[in-house]
């Protein structure tokens, strides 16, 4: 299988190299050039699986042979062998005809574990086959960052650079990441916002000449096209386990980079039957607007009680767009021109495309923590703040009410304590066994400007000591 950019001017390459690769040197993003389809009957017998099982079974295709069956087979068992939760994505009902997908039992509680403890025992398998060291490099909202750093710690043919926003993240958020003292991870606080992480690891990847040559650059951001791939696993585990392909489903999920839902698209588009996708989104609403009016404008991105969302630039909408455009890179390129400019603006029937599977919602922090305390009373389960606003959203636009609707719990709510006592102060969400001595470990990490030169700089004087 070969994947192709977005942007339609880079070289096509093979599953090894896009994985090695991350953003196209066009500036695009890979996708696959053609997805593979699974049929109703094969759907059915995905029933019973366990999820390593069903997961190879996905993934298998997207590989196309370059990795034998067997090794394969076991970079997956690696990759959800510390899971908390025997089921790995256990579903939980919490109304008529609505369910919670617990995204959270991996070792950092975030739905990140899914595709980072993949990545990162694929990545050491891959540059191992290469004798090869290469450089990790991520920004971070608050998850990807503890998911990619755990994921990648022991792993002897990676370092691994992860930016987050100082002082944007919550208190457990930050100690995952810092609190991990290993030589091969190097924590950055950068003074700014998310999307100042985000751009200046597209920077560094579009111009690596600060690099030696024998380090290329990694990514773990949703740009590497494996992340995207490991996630389509869950929307057809969750899907046949609530009867799929006999029945059809709708998902809603907190969304800020896109990448989650994408996957769910992708899901649909190789046969999974899904009835509604719901794009849930917090007062950075960006994607809400996009759909719900055209209005893909950038805003100031405001800081909220679900940080992880905190995204005004969402980099896998490209992918979705590149899709509804009829796969023209030349048409992408024009609109992410437009979008740098400051105003994107779509084609109605592009939108109109679009709506008959996407629907869209937006939620302030207030209207949030109502959620989290109107549906601990009803049915006493603890919602994180992300995970509030997928429930609110679904429970808001779901068009059909005897379709199963599943909303992904992207995190574990002892993750966000602040935002929980808000609203409930006798309630305190207790950090799983292997986490309650988390705010007793040191931390290590450095504080840098938003200045792409001094980054660089600090990540060489690393490298060095290294």
């Amino acid at each position: 299988m070969k994947y192709i950019s977005t942007r339609g001017s880079a070289p096509a390459l093979s599953f090894e190299d896009v994985v090695l690769t991350g953003l196209a040197n066009d500036g695009g993003l890979y996708v696959p050039q053609n997805l593979p389809s699974f049929t109703r009957e094969e759907i059915s017998s995905m029933a019973g699986m366990s999820y390593p099982e069903l997961a190879f079974v996905i993934i298998k295709p997207f590989v196309d042979g370059e990795i034998p069956d067997q090794d394969l087979q076991t970079i997956i068992d690696k990759a959800y062998k510390g899971f908390r939760h025997p089921a790995i994505a256990p579903l939980v009902q919490i109304d008529r005809a609505e369910w919670i997908l617990e995204l959270f039992q991996g070792p950092t509680l975030a739905f990140k574990d899914f595709a980072l403890q993949f990545l990162g025992h694929l990545l050491d398998y891959l540059l191992a086959k290469r004798d090869q060291r290469a450089v990790v490099m991520g920004a971070t909202s608050g998850d990807t960052g503890s998911a990619a750093i755990e994921g990648c710690r022991n792993c002897s043919n990676l370092d691994v650079f992860i930016l987050h926003p100082h002082e944007r993240v919550s208190d457990v958020q930050r100690r995952q990441m810092t609190s991990v003292i290993a030589p091969n991870v190097h924590n950055i606080a950068v003074q700014g916002n998310f999307d100042d992480c985000q751009n200046a690891v597209k920077a560094s990847f579009r111009d690596q000449a600060f690099m030696p040559n024998d380090l290329p650059l990694v990514a773990v951001n949703s740009i590497n096209w494996a992340r995207i791939m490991a996630q389509i696993v869950y929307y057809f585990y969750s899907a046949v386990a609530l009867g799929s392909p006999h029945r059809r489903m709708s998902y809603s999920v907190p969304t800020g980079n896109f990448g989650d839902i994408y996957a769910g698209y992708l899901a649909s588009k190789m046969g999974l039957p899904i009835d509604q996708l719901i794009i849930a989104t917090n007062s950075n609403d960006i994607l809400h607007r996009c759909i719900s009016r055209n209005d893909h404008s950038k805003q100031d991105l405001l800081h909220s009680l679900s940080p992880s969302m905190d995204i005004m630039v969402s980099s896998n909408f490209e992918r979705l767009l590149f899709d509804l455009y009829g796969q023209s890179g030349s048409e992408i390129t024009r609109l992410m021109s437009e979008f740098e400019s400051g105003v994107m603006l779509l084609e109605e029937s592009v939108l109109a495309d679009a709506r008959e599977l996407f629907a869209s919602f937006s939620m302030n922090d207030d209207a949030m923590l109502q959620t989290i305390s109107d549906v601990y009373k009803q049915s006493e389960y603890l919602l994180d703040p992300h995970t509030a606003i997928g429930v609110a959203a679904a429970r808001m636009l779901r068009r059909n009410p005897a379709s199963p609707m599943i909303c992904l719990a992207t995190a574990h709510p002892a993750k966000f304590p602040e935002a929980i006592q808000t609203v409930m102060p006798e309630l305190t969400p207790a950090l799983p066994l292997h986490m309650q001595d988390l705010f007793e470990r040191p931390e290590a990490y450095d504080v840098l400007p938003n200045d792409l030169s001094v980054i660089h700089s600090h990540m060489l004087k690393r490298l060095k000591e290294r």
